[in-house]
Order: C-alpha cells, then sequence, then structure tokens
C-alpha cells in the first residue's frame, strides 16, 4: 500500500510543528476510505463503531477480530495515503499475549499501519507485547465503548477529581510505553488540554475539547448518514440521510411513472 503518512510522521507532529492539527476521520469500506483520502484526512479509523452504524448491532461488543480484518482489507484496498489504524475488538486483548499479538498481527496483515486498543495501566502487558513485536499502538482513554457495561453507558468520564488523576496517570503510562498516539474521548476539555500538554505525543479528541492536538470523528456522524439524536460532541457537516432517501424517492417515482429509464439509459440495435 502506498502510505504516504506513517506512524513517525504522525508521531513528531507534535514537536516538529505545533500549530499542526491531526485529522483522523473513520471508514469501513472501499469506498468510504476512498471519500475520506480524497478529501485530506491524516488517519482513516477502521474502529470497532462498525457494529453499530454498518452492522446494526447496538454497542461494539459483538464485533469479532474477523469483522474488523474484512472491513480493514476493504478500507486499504483503496490505497490511500492517510495511515491506516485499525481498532482491536473487545476480548482480542485482554487475555493473553500470544492472542494479543495474534489478533494484530492479522490486522497488519490486512493493511493497516497501526492498532487501537482501549485502557492503560492494566493493558500495559499487552501494549509492552506488541511494542515489542513491533506493531505500533494508538492508546484510547476516557469513554472506552468496550467498557460500556462497566461504565455505565455512553457519557462524559474523569469528572471526579480522583478519576481524573487515574486518566492523567494512565495517559503518561501509555506515552512512556511507546503508544504513538492516544485517542481522548468524551472527559472534561479541562483535562483534556492538561493531559495534552503533559504528553509527548499527538493526543486525538472526540468529546475533549477543541486543545487535544487533533480530532477524530466517525464518517457517518459527520455526513448525517443516520437520523436521531447524536452526541453533543458530534457537528454534522452534511445530511446524507435525507438527500440519499430523497434520490431513492424519486427514483421509485420515475419507475412507477415510466419516466426511468428513458431513450438515453437505454441500448439501441447496433
Amino acid at each position: 500500500m502506498d502510505t504516504s503518512i506513517t506512524v513517525p510522521i504522525i508521531r513528531d507532529w507534535k514537536k516538529s510543528d505545533k500549530t499542526r492539527r491531526i485529522v483522523m476521520v473513520t471508514a469501513y469500506d472501499f469506498s468510504g476510505a476512498k471519500i475520506v483520502d480524497d478529501a485530506g484526512a491524516d488517519i482513516i479509523l477502521v474502529g470497532d463503531s462498525l457494529g453499530m452504524v454498518m452492522l446494526g448491532y447496538p454497542d461494539t461488543l459483538s464485533v469479532t477480530i474477523d469483522d474488523m480484518v474484512r472491513h480493514t482489507s476493504a478500507v486499504t484496498r483503496a490505497r490511500p495515503k492517510a495511515m491506516v489504524v485499525a481498532d482491536l475488538p473487545w476480548m482480542t486483548y485482554h487475555l493473553s499475549q500470544k492472542d494479543t499479538i495474534q489478533n494484530a498481527a492479522a490486522l497488519i496483515r490486512a493493511g493497516a499501519s497501526a492498532v487501537k486498543l482501549e485502557g492503560g495501566v492494566k493493558r500495559g502487558e499487552m501494549i509492552d507485547a506488541l511494542i515489542d513485536s513491533e506493531i505500533p499502538v494508538m492508546g484510547h482513554l476516557g469513554l472506552t465503548p468496550q467498557s460500556v457495561n462497566i461504565t455505565g453507558g455512553y457519557k462524559v468520564q474523569a469528572r471526579e477529581t480522583s478519576a481524573a488523576q487515574s486518566l492523567v496517570s494512565d495517559a503518561k503510562f501509555l506515552d512512556d510505553h511507546g503508544c504513538f498516539a492516544v485517542v481522548l474521548e468524551a472527559i472534561p476539555l479541562g483535562l483534556a488540554r492538561q493531559v495534552t500538554a503533559e504528553l509527548s505525543v499527538p493526543t486525538i479528541g472526540i468529546g475533549a475539547g477543541p486543545q487535544c492536538d487533533g480530532q477524530v470523528l466517525v464518517y457517518h456522524d459527520l455526513l448525517g448518514l443516520i437520523p436521531g439524536n447524536q452526541p453533543r460532541f458530534v457537528r454534522q457537516y452534511g445530511n446524507l440521510y435525507d438527500q440519499a432517501t430523497k434520490a431513492i424517492e424519486t427514483f421509485i417515482s420515475d419507475v412507477h411513472e415510466g419516466r426511468f429509464p428513458g431513450l438515453d439509459e437505454s441500448y439501441g440495435s447496433s
């Protein structure tokens, strides 16, 4: 894959260009990856959020490593210039170092340049094993969707002093143990500002305020592809659900009324 943005580039932007903001957008298939890459994103995240936006699950917990490999392969067939990061899904990096490395290797073989996993100090053994195996790791702290049954839902994390201190410790741990970037999700903006200032590697925020080193949104959220209420941190840059619905309604009407196909969409005998 011809990738112009690499792990060292992402890691070093914080040191070499303090005004540079990293942009990460999710994609889950060939066409989505083409759109995100042509738009100029720095990182394409093949997120386990595909369980919800692509497969219709209520959360990310049903996503398997086979799901992630399939969608990562589809994304990387677009040959994006953006770096591709793939999520390690729930229970693929929790049981043993061997399982963790094998699952991460499957994503790298599918074309990803790095993997992302949730958690801090308690995932240290697995992070060390991945780094020792020369598999780049992006961390993820704050609202960690794979822990939704523990946290009690999708809500802002680390508002209390003790939880905030724990998150700072986890973030420093990830930095010290070789993660090249850390996603901060749904935490107070002051805490995100503190973590960003104290880490040597970039932070990428989602619901963490404007002072992270970069930002990420889900493809379907920012394009308005799924109707209904969105989290506060989502800004919709389009309303493609309504546009797509209207286009298909027009097609259906044209078929019913005999307006499609016309001569321009038909073939002659010679």
